[in-house]
This record gives structure tokens, C-alpha cells and sequence, in this order.
């Protein structure tokens, strides 16, 4: 009780000191602005602007100090069960218009991994399907025989697909946990592109066994297989700035933790009795089913009075990514509806005050970015209200007064906000290179390298995450549903013309912004141009981004030596492709 007392204290004072240095940080964002943006004259501008400085400062600041509590902290020490497995554990898959070939060799791989632990027979897998094409379908039942024969798995890898995909992903889950649900005592929760270690599911299952208050335990996901310079960036920064904020976050949230949705494990009890999902009224995209469910059900979990953990210690979790910058957007238009859908859920009946709060935190991560464009807009304009320049306040005095230049405060502000992007990953690259994590990465040097090749990137295509995801946040405004539209998985290669397809828009947005600055405030335009000269390339950004990447840049662990569950993936795929001789026209 001790141990937990003092854990929970310690929650509490992550949680404030780093709340309390994001206010104070935007707070002097705030003040500064103020001051800069009165200094022609005091108007309601400056108001808004500063308010607006407060809001998009808090949001970096969270993310920042985030970072600095996962690098200054340690999570308590992780208890588990030893001996002999008893529980049974459903390893669950859910697919939606997949490629059965890909998945399924997983789920093999999976499998020979989970023998190979000595406790495989504590595990079973099941596949549900949701997929609504007849001939996936099809192919689904011919590479789900051919999986069965391969692994020997009758009795222990099931295959079913249901009539109605109601819920969704949600929705499948449940439907398994009502009707087979009793038969096991935890679930692992995948997703069609998840691979996970056999060790790592049996150190899950131990870990659960010893906390029977620990309702879910999530794990970090690491990316894998990226190819594209775009997704060997992302798959490098998961791999390397990740694991210290998601210590961070599991210093914050404490016993209310998050679930992302896949490559975590749950106790089939506590979700059964405590997930059941709403269909919130009213058509979509506010109403309907919930699209982000994870952070529902994590919050339901930690209302019934289960502990949800995230361990960032525990490695052998891995999963794709999208290959290019469209189809992360089209992946992140889902996520904003479900998240833009959790303020519906504020005020929802016995929720923790941190579950509430992490939702709007889930909101803000969308909105903030039309805090930006509402700032840079405001600015612009703002010469059109400024009130004149009174060189003569002071009455019968007959020399002019000049105001105080005020640039050394914009550039301390820019500074600043700079420095809440780009510090916390160079404190990481100090910290890896301290600790040796960097010899994972290629050793120091290469780190350093891939650590300012990202930062440049980022600051690159920040602009045109920022176009895509404000207009998303639109689109769910007006009441436009995005659906739940399938992966993409493969190749992401994109022509100039795909890109310029879906981003023109973005050219035209960019192309204003300059013209309308250098019409109305041409002072403006060299501090504008970081955001807007993205914009206007960001066609050809898109399209260079989405070719395979030829640099050593961006190595990662997983890389440089591929985990054994990858390479039986690698070696099942070589042998199914190899003999596929007619399944997939017999479908």
C-alpha cells in the first residue's frame, strides 16, 4: 500500500509540475506578445493574437515538458508472476479488406514464435474478419486453410467473418467477447500489420498476473518496414524519441493510462464488463459509433476502477505505417473525427478527472493547428485595425516620440517557440549518446546526423500537416463523415500528379497568404515564409517524400538487426509466395 501510495504521489507531482510549467509558458508567450503587438498601439488584435500565442504555446509546452519528465524519471519497478502459465489468452486479429497473404504469414510467425516460448499452447489466435468484399473474402477462406496446414493450428488459430461490420473494429471485438469471450482470461489486441514477440506476449500475461487490479497494459509499438524517405523519418522518430515520451506519459497518467488500440493486452473480465460502447445519438460524424474507441474504452476501464498501464520498457512490439504524407492524412482525417466525437464525452457520468482531461487533450491536438493559421491570419490583417501612430502623445511637447523597437522581443518569442519544438529531441539525441541507446541507431554520430535530418524534415512538412489537418477538423465541423476507410499498406510511391491532386489547394492557401502579407504587411513575409513557401511546394515535397529512400539516414534498430519475429514473417512470405501455385485464382 506504501509503494502505491507513494507511486500515486508521484503521479501527482509529474502531473503538476508539468502542467504548471506548460501555463507558465504560455503565459509568457502570452505576455511578451502583449507587449510586442501593442507597441504601434493597443487594440483588439493584440488581444486575440496573444490569446491565441497562449493557446498554441500551451499545447507545444505539453509536449515539450512531456519529454523532459520522461528523460528527469523512472517508472517504479514492474512486478510479474513467475512460474508455470495457467491462463488462457486470445490473441485477437482483427482485418478489414486486407491482404490475407501478408496477414496471415503474421499470424504464422507469430505463432512459431509463441511455441518456441514453450507456452504456445496457452495461446490461441483468432482472425476476425470484417471484410466486405466478396472476393478478399474468398481469399481469406483459401490462405486461412493454407495457414491451418502450416502451423498445424486446428484448435488453437480460428477463423470467423461476420455479416454485419456494426461497431466496426469496436464492434468486432465485442462480438467475439460475447460469444467466446468466457473462454479466456486476457486478450492481446492487434492490428492486421501488428507482429509481436512470443516473449513479449508471455511477459504480458506474466505481468497481468501480477496485478489483478491491472485491467490493460499497452505496449509501444515500434514501426517497421518503412521504405520511403517519408516513412524511414516517421519509423525513426518512433523508434528514437517515443520510448522517452511515452515514459513521460506513463509518469502522468499513472493507473489511467492509455490504450492505442492494438499491441496491448486486456483482462477479458474487466472489458467485458466494463467496454460496452454507446452509440452516441445523432448522425455522424458527431454521432454514430465512436471511431476512436481505445481511448473510450481505457477511460471506462479506469472508471470501473482498473488500473490501464502503459510499459515503455516492454521491446518485440511492432507495427507498419503509411509509406507517404497522403495516406497518413487520409488515416489522421479518422482519428480527428474520433477524437473531435470524445467532446461529446467531457462531461460523460463517473469518469476520472485525467480520463477527461486526455480527451481534451485528444481535441486539442487537432484544433491547435487552426490556432496557428488563425494567428498567422490575424496577423496579416492586423495593419487594417492597427490605429495610427501618434508620434506626439504628449500634448504641446514639440519633439516627436519614436516607439521602442520591439523586434528583440518577436525574435525572443520565435526563439522560444522554437526552442519547445526542437529542444526536447536534442536533449534525447544527448541522452541516448550518454546512455549508449544511440548504438542502436547506427552509434552517435549517425544519430546526430538522423536527428537533425528529422528536425529539418519536420519543420518542412509541418506546414502541410497543419493545411491537411485543419481541413479535417473543418470537414467535421460542416458535418462531413470520413467513414473508416482501409489501409493502404505497400508501396506508397506517389507521382507528382497524384500529389498535386491532393494538395493543390494547399499551393493556392500558401500562394494567398504570401500575396495577401505582401499587400498588407510586407514586414511579415520573411517570418512567413517558413510556413508558406512548404505550402506552396508541397506537391513536390509529397511526391520527393514518397520515394524510396537511398540514405543510410534514419537507421534504426530494428534495421540493423531485424527481431526474430520479423524474420520468420520474412521467411513464411517467402515460402507461401514462393509455392503459391493457383491458391489465389482457386479463391
Amino acid at each position: 500500500m506504501a509503494a502505491g501510495a507513494a507511486s500515486g504521489h508521484r503521479v501527482v507531482l509529474v502531473r503538476s509540475l508539468t502542467l504548471t510549467a506548460s501555463l507558465l509558458a504560455a503565459g509568457l508567450g502570452f505576455i511578451v506578445f502583449l507587449q510586442f503587438g501593442a507597441s504601434d498601439g493597443f487594440d483588439a488584435f493584440d488581444v486575440l493574437r496573444s490569446v491565441l500565442i497562449f493557446a498554441s504555446t500551451f499545447w507545444l509546452a505539453w509536449g515539450a515538458f512531456t519529454a523532459f519528465a520522461g528523460l528527469t524519471s523512472r517508472p517504479p519497478a514492474v512486478p510479474r508472476a513467475a512460474g508455470p502459465i495457467r491462463a488462457m489468452t486470445a490473441v485477437l486479429v482483427p482485418v478489414y479488406n486486407e491482404d490475407p497473404v501478408a496477414t496471415f504469414a503474421r499470424i504464422a510467425a507469430m505463432d512459431a514464435s509463441l511455441r518456441a516460448t514453450g507456452w504456445g499452447d496457452r495461446f490461441h489466435f483468432a482472425i476476425l474478419s470484417d471484410t466486405r468484399d466478396d472476393g478478399v473474402a474468398a481469399r481469406e477462406r483459401v490462405w486461412f486453410l493454407r495457414l491451418l496446414a502450416d502451423t498445424h493450428g486446428e484448435g488453437r488459430i480460428f477463423y470467423r467473418r461476420r455479416t454485419s461490420n456494426k461497431g466496426r473494429k469496436a464492434g468486432n471485438i465485442e462480438d467475439f467477447i460475447k460469444r467466446a469471450g468466457a473462454a479466456y482470461d486476457y486478450a492481446v489486441i492487434l492490428d492486421a500489420d501488428s507482429l509481436m514477440e512470443g516473449a513479449t506476449m508471455v511477459e504480458m500475461v506474466r505481468r497481468m498476473e501480477a496485478v489483478p487490479e491491472l485491467g490493460l497494459l499497452q505496449t509501444l509499438p515500434t514501426i517497421i518496414r518503412a521504405r520511403s524517405r517519408f516513412g524511414r523519418t516517421m519509423q525513426f522518430a518512433g523508434a528514437f524519441y517515443s520510448p522517452i515520451f511515452a515514459r513521460g506519459l506513463a509518469m502522468m497518467q499513472g493507473r489511467t493510462g492509455p490504450f492505442w488500440g492494438h499491441n496491448a493486452i486486456v483482462r477479458m473480465r474487466a472489458f467485458a464488463e466494463s467496454c460496452g460502447l454507446p452509440e452516441l445519438s445523432g448522425k455522424p460524424p458527431f454521432g454514430g459509433h465512436i471511431l476512436s474507441h481505445d481511448y473510450v474504452e481505457a477511460a471506462l476501464l479506469a472508471r470501473a476502477g482498473w488500473t490501464v498501464r502503459v510499459d515503455d520498457d516492454l521491446t518485440g512490439s511492432y507495427e507498419e505505417a503509411p509509406e507517404n504524407i497522403i495516406d497518413h492524412a487520409k488515416r489522421d482525417r479518422r482519428w480527428c473525427q474520433g477524437n473531435l466525437q470524445h467532446s461529446r464525452l467531457l462531461l460523460a457520468p463517473g469518469l476520472k478527472p485525467w480520463s477527461r482531461f486526455v480527451f481534451l487533450q485528444g481535441i486539442l491536438a487537432y484544433i491547435s493547428p487552426g490556432f496557428w493559421l488563425a494567428f498567422l491570419a490575424a496577423s496579416i490583417a492586423a495593419p487594417l485595425f492597427a490605429p495610427p501612430i501618434d508620434y506626439f502623445p504628449i500634448e504641446y511637447w514639440p519633439f516627436p516620440v519614436i516607439p521602442v523597437s520591439q523586434v528583440s522581443k518577436a525574435l525572443g518569442l520565435a526563439i522560444g517557440i522554437g526552442g519547445l519544438l526542437f529542444l526536447p529531441k536534442l536533449l534525447i539525441l544527448l541522452d541516448a549518446v550518454l546512455r549508449g541507446r544511440a548504438a542502436g541507431f547506427g552509434g552517435a554520430v549517425r544519430a546526430a546526423q538522423s536527428t537533425l535530418a528529422e528536425l529539418l524534415f519536420s519543420s518542412i512538412t509541418a506546414p502541410v500537416f497543419l493545411m491537411f489537418q485543419t481541413r479535417s477538423v473543418l470537414q467535421v465541423l460542416r458535418g462531413a463523415d470520413g467513414g473508416w476507410p482501409a489501409q493502404t499498406r505497400g508501396d506508397g510511391t506517389l507521382s507528382f500528379g497524384d500529389a498535386w491532386a491532393a494538395s493543390h489547394w494547399i499551393v493556392t492557401t500558401g500562394a494567398v497568404v504570401l500575396g495577401t502579407a505582401q499587400w498588407l504587411s510586407p514586414e511579415l513575409v520573411p517570418w512567413l515564409l517558413p510556413v508558406a513557401l512548404p505550402m506552396v511546394l508541397a506537391p513536390a515535397i509529397i511526391a520527393w517524400s514518397s520515394r524510396p529512400s537511398g540514405t543510410a539516414l534514419f537507421s534504426t534498430r530494428t534495421e540493423l538487426r531485424p527481431a526474430p519475429v520479423v524474420q520468420l514473417h520474412d521467411r513464411v512470405m517467402l515460402r507461401w509466395t514462393a509455392s503459391d501455385t493457383g491458391q489465389t485464382e482457386a479463391a
